[in-house]
């Protein structure tokens, strides 16, 4: 029988596609006195019942849901690692709504934007692009413009997320958009910066990200 926790480690693989061992330690079994040891084995009971899968190519060991198809060793495996740390990141820092992975707005061959992420994080909605490789100036441009394509679409109701860039690299981008698009290293340097404001930074959308 699963127990109720098996069944959220189960449900957080899926959601996240990999996990490594100490991720699901530290947002599973943190308030045990030894938080890896335990995560250890109840993975290892899972792997053995067959209700997970595992990479041994990365240490710590990296772990998938039972249906998520992907290579041991695939480059996909950094990038949704990645992800995951962002959400741990937005979820320390308090008041996320909801955080999608990789939503679909239409098909990306067909010129569709796809974000790596959608959340929605202190009543502010934002689309964010995790950024583990560096990017041309024309490539970020065709990346923005299949935002403006989804804004012109009227697919997504308004007020329109914010797109937010993750990267170490910084890009020069046209602040003419129909939405806002912020740039940082972190999202908690990206608030930081808010703070650095001496009241609640108004957005064009109208939307207000609350700074606590």
């Amino acid at each position: 029988m699963l127990t109720n926790r098996d069944k959220q480690i189960i449900k957080a693989l899926d959601k996240f596609r990999v996990m490594d061992r100490n991720s699901i330690s530290e947002l599973f079994f943190a308030g045990l006195k030894n938080p890896k040891y335990a995560a250890n084995n109840v993975l290892l009971r899972l792997l053995r019942e067959g209700e997970i899968q595992r990479s041994t190519a990365f240490i710590p060991y990296c772990y998938f849901g039972p249906n998520i198809q992907m290579k041991a060793q695939s480059q996909k495996i950094g990038h949704f690692l990645a992800i995951l740390n962002v959400y741990k990141e937005m979820k320390k820092l308090g008041d996320l709504e909801s955080f999608l992975i990789e939503p679909k707005y239409g098909r990306k061959k067909d010129g569709c934007c796809e974000p790596d992420i959608f959340a929605h994080f202190r009543r502010t909605p934002f689309f964010i692009e995790v950024q583990r490789t560096v990017y041309s100036a024309k490539q970020m441009d065709e990346k923005i413009e299949r935002y403006v394509q989804l804004y012109e679409s009227g697919l997504i109701d308004k007020p329109f997320p914010h797109v937010f860039i993750l990267s170490d690299q910084r890009y020069a981008i046209d602040e003419n958009y129909p939405f806002k698009v912020f740039q940082a290293e972190s999202f908690t340097e990206f608030l930081a910066s808010l703070k650095r404001e001496p009241v609640s930074r108004p957005v064009e959308s109208g939307v207000r990200i609350i700074v606590k």
